[in-house]
């Protein structure tokens, strides 16, 4: 199988990186520092104009008609550029609620008894996985509850339930749903639900919860990738800038060795979740997750040591990533929940149903680009 990037996924990557450099530089990153997280709106609209949420829409509901792999590389990017939203959900909800593929939703989502991220600022609540729900052992695409949408004034009940939690990332504002308040949508926002649906999409329904899970935890580990590959190039370019007796510190061997551990962290996590991306298995997405939430937070710890003093400041952007690497390694498939998925499936994890052809090309069974 050959897993190199074609010359046109290679452009799209190329092409969502000097977006992102031009729409959320450094600049505007502190400035969502400082409003404490709140979502540009105008950001999201410029997202969705691109592409980013409707990418996996068919091209006759208005989407790109891509696949999952496709998706991956621009959630790589996202994750590099410390993207801050619940891009992940908002990607999954398009075709099922109305404006989010063109970035005029925001759209969440409740996943086990995960805190939620953006509640407040959420036009749409998407119900993947209620508390208590396990990620172990029986849980397989297809299973389990159907994912719902809550909107309208169901939405505004669950969210004057919820209390908000502190969170680590100073981006990511989170909320705890409160056990009381974990409502299906009322029969008229089901109803709307369904109606703003893409063509067929109700036949694929009772695939959609365990598909949808695994696929976020796939996206949320092409962030976490991106994130790692970050924190590496940061760590070698302050290695090659700082000197310190007369030398870059980066000529001296420990520091080599912490740089090096950081590359042969990132590139294994790469293939596992390009290969992922491809196969859309569910054990194979479950080492994904775990390789990628590794090397974007023992990357970040790293990257903080060779920057030294400097890297535990405010001011430096290392902390961010860490934070934010934290945050995602307990979202969607935490490591406990990939290594019991992992634990139990050995020789025997079925793959998920042409995962990432569920809104785009279908998988090539050999060859083609991952």
């Amino acid at each position: 199988m050959d897993f190199q990037l074609s010359d046109d996924q290679r452009a799209l990557r190329s092409g969502m990186r000097d977006l992102l450099g031009a729409v959320f530089d450094r600049d505007r990153l502190r400035a969502a520092v400082e409003r404490d997280g709140a979502l540009d709106r105008s950001l999201w609209r410029e997202l969705g104009a691109a592409g980013f949420f409707a990418l996996r829409l068919p091209e006759e509901a208005g989407g790109v008609g891509l696949g999952l792999p496709e998706a991956v590389l621009l959630f790589e990017e996202a994750g590099r550029a410390l993207l801050p939203g619940p891009l992940v959900a908002t990607h999954l909800a398009a075709g099922l609620v109305k404006g989010a593929a063109e970035g005029e939703a925001v759209v969440t989502a409740v996943a086990a008894d995960q805190p939620v991220a953006h509640l407040a600022e959420a036009d749409a609540v998407l119900m993947v996985g209620l508390p208590g729900e396990a990620w172990g052992a029986g849980v397989l695409p297809g299973e389990g509850a159907g994912a719902e949408v809550l909107s309208g004034e169901a939405l505004r009940a669950f969210v004057a339930a919820a209390r908000p939690v502190r969170s680590m990332d100073p981006l990511t504002p989170l909320h705890r749903a409160s056990a009381d308040a974990k409502p299906a949508p009322a029969a008229s926002e089901r109803t709307r639900a369904d109606a703003e649906r893409v063509p067929a999409a109700t036949e694929r329904a009772p695939a959609h919860a365990g598909r949808l899970r695994f696929e976020a935890a796939l996206l949320t580990a092409a962030e976490q990738l991106g994130s790692a590959a970050r924190t590496t190039e940061a760590a070698v370019q302050h290695a090659g800038d700082r000197e310190q007796f007369g030398s870059p510190i980066g000529s001296f061997q420990a520091v080599k060795h912490l740089c090096a551990d950081m590359l042969a962290r990132t590139e294994p996590a790469r293939a596992a979740v390009y290969a992922a991306a491809v196969t859309g298995d569910p054990a194979e997405i479950a080492a994904a997750k775990l390789l990628a939430d590794e090397a974007a937070v023992r990357n970040a710890r790293d990257c903080l040591q060779i920057h030294g003093g400097m890297g535990f400041t405010w001011e430096a952007d290392v902390h961010l990533h860490l934070k934010r690497a934290w945050l995602r390694a307990a979202s969607w498939l935490t490591g406990a929940g990939a290594e019991e998925l992992l634990a139990a499936g050995l020789g025997t994890a079925g793959r998920l149903p042409r995962s990432s052809a569920a809104y785009g090309r279908p998988v090539p069974e050999a060859g083609g680009g991952g």
